[in-house]
């Protein structure tokens, strides 16, 4: 008693723990229904892993557990639906790579208790073939119109004309999920749906898929284009900042109100109804699935104009009107019943089935299959034959007709590109010859050409005065080098001469020592000349101090000596640099033809 007690209460819990975690994603707080009862119905698709199968590895599912066979009022017990949605996920994983497998188990269970609350809520234990085409074809995976054309498939008779009895079979089917995720006050069923969605009498597969994906479409079923949309693009990446959280980016849907300039909310702010400074919830908003650069919609534009972009596409293609025939199957193998061993059911990968060894038991199957293709190749060729015979001219005649015309339409296009490009590549040229100067225009101006002159000019005479303030400094560099020389001659001549005498001064000692000023590269050896010789072209201070005799630091005064000639030096190289630039500058205002005032020339 105490085990079944606790397997009741695992089973309890694992119904719930769909539901639960659908709560604790905070869906309610979603102002609009439309909206919220997508996202409910979306996060069940994808946690319980059916956005990974498409509709038609799902119907190929269905034909190969035989419910293409039972009627759509038969019903089966919940082994018998665990046992389908076993061999749905065990073939999805067979199909994924090994890096992206799924938790099967735990896939079934969750889908199990979710269409067992949603399609037998009185606990019989039991559900219709029907419901569960309906419940897995709208929630797997896949495009829209493939879904609604299988739809479309299980509610028309044999004609290709739309039964309103099966269609609100669908509709009361369909809208339980809504409900089972607590939304079934707004998209609960009526019995006014089919008349609001179909108010014509007959009903042909383009009018449905053109009903069904208008824009609007039927309000008891406005959440199921919305849910697709969802899934494309939950990873659409907007670069623009939401006016209202100022996030810098958004992802998924982008609102950009019609009457404010520029304001645009987030998927988040939108649903929750925020909104800020003058901008209203009553305002009209427009929905952006994508995100296009000012280059691409300018280009767009442009193309548009031109008519190279076709304007008003169908949301889906045209379809025939009549009914396919369906192909004569009795003669085919049928597969066995699915069982829980995965093993002994038919396989299928990529979408072919694959038999295994309780298919084909015997070599005399697989050559009575092969016959059967044979003869089915041999009647479709035949039929295809009678076809192309019975064509009458006046459609061959339309035929060519719309070619001729889808030629002409090209040719024109082809054209006016070519015209585009010619004219383009004028624009380009034309540009190129104005931005790039003559030398008609350099001479149409002789001021220039005459400052241009004087300018380098004074550069010369620059240079050479640079250069022979080189040639002095380098000569007084060889001057003052014999100057300390002599000097360190002298002070040692006198600390012989005092000997050990206490009168000598104490800044002329032994111990004390000059620093040496660093040699010129220029200095070849040591001058041999007179120190009347190494005075001459030497002014100032330091000649100053020779004919005083006094003993004056003339250490101090040969460092302010040498300051002096550098400074010098860094004056006159400013002045040469300042020179060139000016020069520089009048030459590519010539070069440019730009037409400006005589400059002055610096003065000496």
């Amino acid at each position: 008693m105490i085990e079944e007690g606790s397997k009741r209460g695992k089973a309890m819990v694992e119904k719930r723990q769909l539901f639960m975690e659908m709560r604790a994603q905070n869906f309610d707080v979603i102002r609009l229904s439309t909206y919220r009862t997508a996202c409910k119905l979306r996060f069940v698709q994808k946690r319980c892993n059916l956005h990974l199968v498409d509709v038609w590895n799902m119907i190929e599912a269905f034909r190969d557990n035989g419910l293409n066979t039972l009627d759509h009022n038969a019903e089966i017990n919940v082994s018998r639906l665990e046992t389908i949605l076993s061999s749905i996920y065990y073939q999805l994983n067979k199909r994924l790579p090994t890096t992206h497998q799924i938790n099967v188990d735990q896939s079934i269970g969750l889908l199990l208790n979710f269409m067992v609350a949603t399609y037998d809520s009185e606990s019989h234990g039991k559900l219709t073939v029907f419901s569960m085409k309906a419940m897995l074809a709208t929630m797997c995976g896949g495009k829209i119109v493939d879904k609604l054309r299988y739809i479309f498939s299980q509610i028309s008779d044999s004609s290709g004309v739309m039964m309103f009895a099966k269609f609100d079979q669908f509709l009361r089917e369909v809208l339980k999920l809504p409900t089972a995720v607590f939304e079934g006050p707004s998209f609960g069923y009526t019995e006014h749906s089919v008349r609001t969605c179909f108010p014509q009498q007959k009903i042909m597969l383009n009018t449905f898929l053109d009903v069904l994906m208008a824009d609007p479409p039927p309000q008891c079923l406005v959440w199921l284009p919305l849910m697709h949309r969802l899934a494309n693009v939950e990873n659409v990446f907007h670069p623009v900042e939401c006016s209202y959280c100022r996030s810098e980016s958004m992802m998924g849907f982008r609102y950009r109100c019609q009457q404010c300039h520029g304001y645009q909310l987030c998927q988040s702010c939108f649903w929750r109804g925020h909104a800020n400074g003058p901008h209203s919830n009553q305002h009209q908003m427009k929905e952006h699935s994508s995100w296009k650069s000012p280059a691409k919609k300018l280009s767009h534009a442009i193309s548009k104009s031109l008519g190279c972009v076709p304007i008003g596409e169908p949301p889906h293609p045209v379809f025939p009107e009549q009914a396919e025939r369906p192909q004569e199957l009795t003669h085919t193998v049928q597969p066995k019943p699915a069982a829980n061993n995965m093993n002994d059911t038919m396989l299928m990968s990529s979408g072919a089935p694959t038999p295994t060894k309780s298919v084909l038991e015997s070599p005399s199957r697989l050559d009575e299959e092969h016959r059967l293709i044979a003869r089915y190749a041999a009647r479709l060729a035949a039929e295809a034959g009678n076809s192309t015979q019975q064509c009458p001219p006046t459609d061959l005649s339309f035929n060519f007709d719309a070619n001729k015309q889808q030629r002409q339409l090209i040719a024109e296009l082809e054209n006016k590109n070519r015209e585009i490009l010619q004219e383009i590549q004028r624009l380009r040229l034309e540009h190129e010859q104005a931005s790039q100067p003559t030398p008609e225009k350099a001479q149409q101006n002789p001021t220039l050409l005459t400052e241009l002159r004087l300018l380098r000019h004074r550069k010369d005479e620059l240079e050479r005065r640079m250069s022979a303030l080189q040639e002095s400094r380098r000569e007084l560099m060889v001057q003052l080098e014999g100057l300390m020389r002599l000097l360190k001659d002298e002070e040692q001549k006198q600390a012989s001469q005092s000997g050990g005498s206490p009168h000598s001064s104490p800044s002329h000692g032994a111990g004390c020592s000059m620093p040496m000023p660093i040699r010129s590269t220029s200095a070849g050896s040591t001058p041999t000349h007179t120190p009347q010789d190494c005075l001459a072209g030497v002014g100032g201070d330091v000649l100053e101090a020779f004919a005083q005799g006094v003993p004056r630091n003339l250490r101090n005064d040969l460092l302010v000596a040498a300051d002096s000639i550098t400074n010098t030096m860094s004056s006159l190289v400013k002045e040469l640099h300042s020179v060139d630039d000016v020069a520089d500058e009048e030459e590519t205002n010539m070069r440019n033809g730009g037409d400006r005032g005589t400059a002055r020339v610096p003065k000496h």
